[in-house]
């Protein structure tokens, strides 16, 4: 590892390109510097200086040695910098996973007060759906989960809390078949039309689908939004999160029908492990603790188009 002096040395040759101007640069005299520039060479067994043509210049070997010392430094420094952060409470990094049901969008003013606090936390933010969610906590692919929609399961250390409740509605487009039957709509009656469901992300399993009744066919799309574009196109019928629909079935895009099975809102929840809570995780705890932020995730936003 190269000293800052040292560092110095190469960065003012380099720039210099003679040994007066060089040591002028370092406010040190010329003696000074070629005994520090010999005194180098010696140190590495290699060749650092050309000193051909009165001038003084790194060779390829001194120009390999100033870029991966410069780097080395920098990586030192920012090493220092994490060991400090972490010493004074702040995790390293922060691995969120928030169900796919919640949108992005919601996340970004979160993410920006974050970053006000100039904590040095590496944020990573994924997403998984239904199993795949909880799943993210259990495997430690996650510090803290968001909007997991299934019941907290058995999980050592496992903290939770309730983030909120989400509303469904069976909606479907006018022109569906379905949009014809009489209401309530008898079970047997679906079961005839596909069904659209977000593709659970569980590894271990073969994950789970609300709303598929036994034998109803099934079309599986990667996001909540795709979901409620296909059954706006007539693709296949299901039940959708009402707050998010809200402007389409206002429009006449999707229609709502009653069914003889409905579906129980859902509770969605906050996960963590309560053994390793840094100051990062304990301030988005507080964060989505807030009934406005929870209500705002758990709402979304109203598709328009």
């Amino acid at each position: 590892m190269l000293s800052e002096d040292e560092l110095a040395l190469l960065e003012a040759i380099r720039e210099a390109g003679s040994l007066s101007r060089a040591a002028a640069k370092l406010g040190k005299a010329p003696s000074t510097i070629s005994h520090a520039a010999r005194q180098l060479e010696s140190r590495f067994d290699a060749l650092l200086f050309d000193r051909r043509r009165y001038r003084l210049q790194l060779t390829p070997a001194g120009h390999l040695l100033a870029q991966e010392a410069a780097r080395l430094i920098v990586d030192v420094s920012r090493l220092t910098q994490r060991v400090r952060q972490v010493a004074s409470g702040w995790e390293d990094r922060l691995r969120i996973v928030a169900d796919e049901i919640l949108e992005w969008e919601t996340f970004l003013p979160v993410i920006k007060d974050f970053d006000a606090l100039q904590s040095g936390v590496s944020l990573r933010i994924t997403h998984e759906v239904l199993g795949g969610t909880w799943e993210a906590l259990r495997d430690g692919r996650a510090d803290l989960v968001i909007g997991a929609t299934n019941e907290p399961p058995a999980i050592p250390n496992l903290r939770w809390a309730e983030l909120g409740v989400m509303d469904w509605v069976f909606a479907i487009s006018p022109k569906h078949p379905l949009a014809k039957v009489q209401e309530p709509l008898p079970r047997s009656e679906v079961t005839r039309h596909r069904s659209v469901v977000v593709a659970d992300s569980s590894r271990r399993n073969e994950g789970r689908a609300y709303g598929v009744l036994g034998g109803q066919a099934v079309l599986a799309v990667p996001t909540m939004r795709a979901k409620i574009l296909a059954q706006r196109d007539g693709l296949g019928v299901g039940w959708l999160p009402r707050k998010r629909v809200q402007g389409l079935l206002e429009r006449g895009e999707l229609v709502e029908k009653l069914t003889a099975n409905p579906r129980e809102p859902n509770v969605l929840y906050l996960g963590w492990n309560g053994e390793q809570e840094g100051r990062a995780l304990n301030w988005w705890l507080e964060q989505l603790k807030k009934p406005t932020l929870a209500k705002r995730l758990v709402n979304g936003i109203s598709i328009e188009r």
